[in-house]
């Protein structure tokens, strides 16, 4: 049977911090090293660019983040939410699952301050911090994302969060993704 998606609930638990090594400094980020090719990006460049996964079942959610809307699929069976994007839905199986616009704005549930890089372009970068958001009023679906700010700063569970769409139009794809940043901060 061929689908085709429509216009995803990671599981997680708090994190511990990991401490710096004595004598770490923090590096700047791609952003605060003024150089204009990379003046919006949080992190380095060089790291693999995301891109619509080759069945577009996430097509729906890239193309939303590109207009600045947060979108998650939404269950017309059963009326629940989830994330990632699946062929089925999480919570009865009904395979009726469309993408629907969620406020912009959710919790943090779990935080990792990350020091040692994952990958070569983040080599000269660190710390960052990634956040999992949670939206409490759909079924406590969760996102991923990095927290924009000083990596350095207090992060505390619970957090509220709002989505900041980081665009990059210039690049072969374009795409943008979902940062997060602490309401009031």
């Amino acid at each position: 049977m061929s689908r085709s998606p429509q216009l995803g609930s990671a599981r997680g638990h708090p994190s511990h911090e990991e401490s710096p090594q004595p004598g770490s400094e923090r590096v700047p980020l791609a952003s605060e090293k003024g150089n204009p090719s990379h003046e919006k990006s949080y992190l380095n460049p060089g790291l693999p660019k995301p891109a619509p996964a080759s069945d577009g079942l996430d097509a729906p959610y890239w193309q939303a983040a590109a207009e600045e809307r947060l979108v998650m699929q939404h269950c017309r069976a059963c009326g629940g939410w989830q994330w990632g994007p699946e062929w089925i839905c999480h919570h009865c199986h009904s395979d009726d699952l469309v993408f629907d616009e969620v406020p912009r704005g959710g919790r943090i549930y779990s935080y990792e301050r990350v020091w040692h890089p994952v990958h070569p372009a983040l080599a000269e970068q660190g710390p960052y911090i990634v956040v999992l958001v949670e939206f409490p009023h759909h079924d406590g679906a969760r996102m991923v994302g990095n927290l924009l700010g000083d990596p350095r700063q207090p992060v505390e569970i619970g957090a509220s969060v709002q989505a900041a769409f980081e665009h990059h139009k210039h690049e072969d794809p374009a795409y943008t993704l979902v940062q997060w940043k602490l309401v009031g901060g």
